[in-house]
């Protein structure tokens, strides 16, 4: 359907109007890139491209208006070199082209362009500073065969984090080494006595630090009418054996668990301890670790990981497994880790959870692990500007007068898991979200 030529400069006229540059998503987002290539344009410049943007209009408007005068053009003629205007205003028309930045630059037809590379990794540099790379959980694989064995595979990293733990225990001296309860027994005194004074020695060990530990075995072993031995714990009076014994933890309960495992000695075991995990566990107050680690140091047989709370929390931390209680760690242990390392893993792990990687307050920024990314749990330290406050520095004159030296300004510090900077690693990336996260 013809329309008049009046009717089209009319229309010409209203869309000429109408057209305003709209700031789009992606227009925002070459703001954010061009800052992070260093290509961000001045202020003058801004200024400049918008005045030039409204000459452009004002000569748009001057044109629609002098249009009356001009011949209606045919279907296929051109116009100013091209086709006759489309009624429709397409997409990014009169869209002021930001600083000195070019779509070229940021985006082609097959991807991102280097310069948009270069740009994305100036940009992640700058957040991450310098932060370790998060290491991934390698927990032990476990798989069936055709004839419904299972086969375990052991954690691919095991051997290097087990040898860099083991560097790091050789350079710090723990408590368990010292006072550890394998090493408290009075050597002097007969193996059977030793064997004896090694399981109340770990029974007194539950839910108390080893230095606690030492003192009472040292105090029994210097007190105790008739020496630290069986015979001499049946006669004691519970309340004599309770004072020896005060400062270890739940030391009342303890008290009657050691009288009534000496009972159990005289009359099942011929005054001695048991030589088996099932004769061990049967003592009032004690388990499988108990049992497990009195087997190896007593009687010198590994039959078993002593799984304390070290050992559980550390190989968890580790990614090794992931187990809820020490008996599901210590069979997961079990299941792959060669037994010549069964009696060593507990002191080296306690050792370790005693001076560096502690229940509270890891000291992740001291561990080899944490430095080569091999511990998926690492804690690393980020300062953040959450606070900053400028204490002014005065000294007072002679006159009485107060002059100001200096400020001094101070910025509060934070520990942040790698995890929760592990969206750093997205920077770049075509999302949405990743979009409206970058741009203010």
């Amino acid at each position: 359907m013809r329309t008049s030529r009046i009717s089209r400069d009319t229309a010409k006229v209203l869309a000429a109007s109408r057209s305003r540059p709209i700031r789009s998503t992606q227009t925002r987002a070459l703001h954010v890139y061009a800052l992070a290539s260093g290509n961000a344009p001045s202020a003058k410049d801004v200024a400049v491209e918008n005045e030039e943007g409204m000459e452009v209009k004002k000569e748009r408007l001057d044109s629609a208006s002098e249009s009356e005068l001009s011949d209606v053009p045919e279907d296929g003629e051109e116009v100013d070199g091209g086709r006759a205007a489309s009624r429709k205003r397409k997409r990014g028309m009169d869209t002021p082209v930001v600083g000195s930045v070019k779509r070229e630059d940021v985006t082609t037809t097959n991807g991102s362009s280097r310069k948009r590379k270069v740009a994305v990794e100036e940009l992640k540099d700058a957040f991450v500073n310098g932060m370790p790379k998060k290491a991934r959980r390698a927990p032990a694989k476990k798989t069936v065969k055709a004839d419904g064995s299972i086969k375990v595979e052991p954690p691919s990293n095991w051997e290097e984090i087990y040898a860099l733990t083991r560097q790091m225990r050789a350079a710090h001296i723990a408590p368990v080494d010292t006072m550890g309860c394998e090493s408290l027994a009075d050597t002097t005194q007969s193996p059977r006595d030793q064997r004896f004074q090694t399981l109340v020695a770990l029974m007194l060990s539950s839910q108390t630090k080893d230095t606690v530990t030492s003192v009472a075995i040292k105090n029994l072993q210097d007190n105790l009418p008739g020496g630290f031995n069986l015979e001499s714990i049946l006669a004691v009076e519970p309340t004599v054996l309770n004072g020896f014994i005060a400062k270890v933890g739940f030391h009342n309960l303890k008290t009657k668990y050691i009288k009534a495992a000496a009972e159990i000695l005289k009359t099942s075991f011929n005054s001695d301890i048991p030589d088996t995990i099932d004769g061990l566990t049967s003592l009032p107050g004690v388990g499988p670790k108990m049992a497990y680690l009195c087997m190896s140091a007593a009687w010198g047989r590994d039959e078993g990981i002593g799984v304390d709370v070290h050992v559980h929390r550390i190989t968890n931390l580790w990614g090794w497994h992931k187990t809820k209680a020490p008996e599901e760690t210590r069979t997961a242990l079990q299941s792959w880790l060669p037994k010549d390392r069964w009696h060593d893993i507990n002191n080296l792990l306690v050792g370790f959870g005693q001076t560096i990687c502690l229940p509270v307050g890891r000291r992740c920024g001291e561990c080899k692990l944490s430095e080569r990314g091999l511990c998926p749990s690492a804690v690393v330290e980020k300062v953040r500007a959450v606070k900053k406050e400028k204490v002014v520095v005065k000294e007072e004159e002679p006159d009485g007068s107060a002059v100001a030296k200096g400020e001094v300004e101070t910025v509060e510090k934070h520990d942040v898991k790698i995890e929760d900077v592990e969206d750093i690693e997205d920077i770049g990336k075509p999302s949405s979200r990743r979009l409206r996260r970058l741009i203010p």
